[in-house]
């Protein structure tokens, strides 16, 4: 959440000299990056080394400036490394071998699944996070400020607070996402308080890493989307096996094996990402925001009103939007039970009314995030995958059987329905957005207004973009290649 004199950052003066820098940078992180890239996953040393050289160099280049801190680098890094995984594996790959098919690229992706855990673990996150910190060095007069104890004590408290939820969320069934399967080698109170200090270090580390990129409850449930993602490679695919002693298995088949901690992990990333969000509000309004004398337009609560009101018209739009896929898809006829299978016009009805309310929590999520309508469309975007995740995957198997249901064979049969809630977000984004714009041009006229406003929302230079990439991909992408 941003700071009241928070400002849009402005590249440097030295431009030359620091994208020189983070070429160097970039290079020789490359260079290590391959060499560790090949020595788990085999191949030529060599071409492990000059591949990495090649993608640092290209990264340093292209990105040195957009890594304005280590968060902001991560997300970076993560995106760039998907991106050459994506180009390479899916595309170029299957082409060269004749296929054309796809179900030929999706078999080459699947192949490929190990050099995309090393891209990121190897490339992504290391390139991002030095260059993020050389982005610190760099002079910005602009730059957003910073607060350690902020960072750290809305961080470890988002942490502790997500972490009980899910102590008495998953331990009844013995289901811990963050620790997996090294949880049943320890009693239950070393479990929980190990468990409890993972999810600390969590929560710290997202608040050091993206405190000055999260300015909604919206855009902290993204980045914590997209870190929970992230921490699913790092954590059960890389250091469990090493705390272990076991030897790493990135294979698709252990991937697809640990999906369920994958969507453990993007439900703890939103729960940490809507509890920093809530704190960090409140420490700005008993920390920061100390001036008695500046005043809002209008009340708060007006301002909510109009963003539920914004938000349900949005919904509907949506909802219409995505209804005939849902109705092919079965959606609507079962939406009110497994074992109830209503007429269509009922169906629809309830379908609307269910579109109109989560609408509404667009609109108290993610507004004032949409600079303009495409960056609009994309939170919109990702707005519809996280539901998604809570909705389907989550919440409506747990309201018919008691059970969450976060097996592979079940994100597969539920895909369909992935592409009307991604069509439904875009196109409550774009409603909710242009209800907006008309507000905000009544309220800029008056001048007193504007620094308030600009102050509040997305400034320009954010990691967003990369974010969108990140986890919107992966987010689809995982559930297609694992199930």
């Amino acid at each position: 959440m941003s700071t009241p004199n928070e400002r849009p950052a402005v590249p440097s003066p030295d431009g030359r000299s620091s994208r020189l820098v983070a070429v160097v940078a970039g290079t020789l992180v490359g260079v290590a990056g391959g060499m560790v890239g090949t020595a788990i996953l085999g191949g030529s040393t060599l071409e492990g080394v000059l591949l990495g050289a090649i993608y640092g160099l290209v990264f340093g280049w292209m990105f040195g400036e957009s890594c304005s801190s280590p968060g902001a680098g991560l997300i970076w890094g993560l995106a760039y490394t998907f991106l050459l995984w994506m180009v390479f594996a899916a595309t170029v790959l299957p082409w060269v071998r004749g296929g054309h098919q796809a179900t030929a690229m999706l078999d080459s992706a699947r192949e490929h699944f190990p050099s995309l855990v090393g891209y990121l673990l190897c490339g992504g996150m290391p390139l991002g996070i030095v260059l993020g910190f050389l982005g610190i060095v760099r002079p910005r007069p602009d730059r957003p400020k910073f607060s350690w104890g902020r960072a750290l004590v809305v961080g470890g408290l988002s942490g502790v607070v997500a972490g009980w939820v899910f102590e008495m969320w998953m331990s009844e069934g013995n289901f811990f996402p963050l620790l997996g399967r090294l949880m049943e080698r320890h009693s239950h109170i070393a479990g929980v308080s190990v468990h409890f200090l993972v999810a600390i270090v969590i929560g710290v580390m997202f608040g050091l890493l993206f405190q000055r990129d999260l300015f909604s409850y919206g855009s902290s449930m993204g980045w914590g989307l997209g870190f929970g993602i992230f921490w699913w490679f790092l954590g059960p695919l890389t250091i469990l096996d090493l705390a272990e002693g076991r030897p790493l298995d990135w294979s698709v088949e252990h991937a697809s094996g640990m999906f369920g901690t994958l969507v453990g992990h993007i439900w703890y990333g939103l729960i940490v990402g809507v509890v920093y969000a809530t704190l960090d509000r409140l420490w700005v309004r008993l920390m920061v925001e100390s001036d008695p004398i500046k005043r809002e337009a209008e009340g708060p609560g007006v301002y909510t009103f109009r963003s539920l009101g914004w938000g349900a018209a949005g919904g509907l739009v949506g909802g219409a939007v995505s209804s005939p896929i849902m109705v092919a898809t079965g959606v609507v006829s079962k939406i009110a039970g497994l074992d109830t299978e209503l007429p269509l016009l009922k169906g629809l009805v309830l379908y609307m009314l269910a579109s109109a309310v989560i609408g509404m929590t667009f609109g108290l999520l993610f507004r004032r995030e949409g600079r303009d309508l495409g960056r609009g469309i994309c939170w919109g975007w990702l707005f519809g995958l996280i539901w998604w995740y809570v909705g389907p995957m989550t919440l409506l198997p747990l309201l018919r059987t008691g059970e969450a249901d976060w097996r592979p064979e079940a994100a597969s049969a539920l895909l369909p329905s992935l592409i009307g809630h991604l069509l439904y977000g875009g196109a409550t984004a774009l409603t909710f957005l242009l209800l907006e714009r008309r507000y905000a041009r009544w309220l800029l006229q008056d001048p007193r207004n504007v620094a308030r406003e600009q102050r509040r929302s997305r400034p320009e230079g954010t990691a967003a973009p990369a974010l969108w990439f990140f986890a919107l991909g992966l987010g689809v992408l995982l559930p297609i290649l694992l199930g």
